[in-house]
């Protein structure tokens, strides 16, 4: 689907102040999602603002934090240092270590591809101990079941939910935005409204710059050890976001990786195959270690997965990942290249089970056949 995009007459700061009253003035309580990373510190510093100003009822608002167990120590500081920033102006705060449910991009060879936060039988291992003021259990929660997407809706039914998602992180964020504001609608099915939706990454670091927000120290080493701006992403360890940066932040965190191997064995191949077609990257490092071999026929590397969907596919969230990459293989075969079907190859065995890199990958095929096919006709009519 085309989007089109149209330039307003006031800066995104001033739209998302506006997002922002509109949902309080509702009357309704207002639930802020809240993960202590850029995007979720903008939010917090545009509600704090705001509150502070007159504009909006901290009453009305409760700020929500499920605390994945495998983070950053920095970000269980700045989480802790705004808990406290909220509650003094009045505003819920409501911290959860709960047994929810989470991608874990290191279990695809043990064919698990979940990673139960706060499990019960692993509390040995666990990469850290709850806060003492944690909520840990809820009676709207299937424990072990649910992911916190699951969970959240049921209990924020009642109200409305301000979250920092941004449509510049990804292409279906884009999409589903626009075919929102498309239909008219401010909000998702799930009462969400996403004030920052606009926002692109200068957006993000410039506010924090001038707000002068105190930024987790996380994000200031990942760029010291390369990381481009565009990248700087934080979020629970075993996260494909964040498990590229794990080998790197071990200089700077000593003891990170023991903890989290600890916790999750598979965790070593971050070190050992990072720069590898397994986990689907394409570094200098990579091409390097590759240089020289034969460059291997992907076309016939997916059709050797695809004629064994049940041995290679052996669950049945796999299954229907694979189904999904089959039919698009299918379909772009006519217009598709090898570094094409490389490219759906490595999102298929690297593990895609929100689906993000297959959507990417849509774009990506289906936009340049059609940039080429208009090259072509531009030729042809001189």
């Amino acid at each position: 689907m085309a989007v089109k995009r149209c330039e307003a007459s006031i800066d995104v700061v001033e739209a998302a102040k506006i997002r922002i009253k509109n949902v309080f003035r509702n009357g309704l309580p207002v639930y802020m999602s809240f993960s202590g990373g850029k995007d979720s510190l903008c939010m917090a510093q545009l509600v704090m603002s705001l509150i502070q100003a007159g504009e909006i009822n901290p009453a009305q608002l409760i700020v929500q934090f499920i605390d994945e167990e495998a983070i950053f120590p920095c970000i269980e500081d700045k989480v802790r240092e705004w808990r406290k920033k909220f509650m003094l102006i009045g505003a819920a705060f409501e911290w959860y270590c709960l047994e929810v449910k989470h991608y874990n991009c290191f279990n695809e060879l043990s064919n698990d591809e979940t990673f139960i936060c706060w499990d019960r039988y692993k509390e040995d291992v666990w990469v850290r101990k709850p806060p003492s003021f944690a909520i840990r259990s809820h009676p709207l929660l299937r424990p072990r079941i649910d992911a916190y997407q699951d969970f959240l809706p049921r209990i924020c039914s009642g109200g409305i939910t301000i979250t920092g998602i941004r449509t510049a992180e990804s292409v279906q964020r884009l999409q589903n935005i626009a075919t929102m504001l498309r239909a008219g609608k401010n909000m998702t099915r799930k009462n969400q409204v996403f004030p920052i939706y606009d926002w692109k990454n200068n957006d993000v670091w410039l506010y924090l710059l001038q707000e002068k927000v105190d930024i987790p120290e996380i994000y200031l080493f990942l760029w010291q050890a390369g990381t481009r701006k565009g990248q700087l992403r934080v979020s629970q360890f075993f996260s494909i976001d964040t498990a590229k940066s794990l080998v790197k932040m071990n200089e700077y965190y000593p003891d990170l990786m023991e903890r989290i191997v600890r916790r999750e064995p598979n965790a070593y191949l971050a070190a050992l195959y990072w720069d590898s077609e397994m986990f689907g990257r394409s570094t200098v490092t990579r091409k390097e270690n590759e240089k020289g071999a034969a460059e291997k026929d992907y076309k016939a590397a997916l059709l050797e997965l695809f004629s064994d969907m049940s041995g290679n596919f052996p669950t049945k969230h796999k299954r229907y990942v694979a189904e999904r990459y089959r039919n698009f293989f299918m379909s772009v075969s006519a217009i598709a290249d090898n570094k094409d079907y490389k490219a759906i190859y490595e999102g298929l065995i690297s593990g895609d089970p929100k689906l993000r890199s297959y959507r990417a990958l849509y774009q990506r095929i289906y936009g340049k056949y059609i940039t080429a096919a208009k090259k072509k006709e531009e030729i042809q009519n001189g």
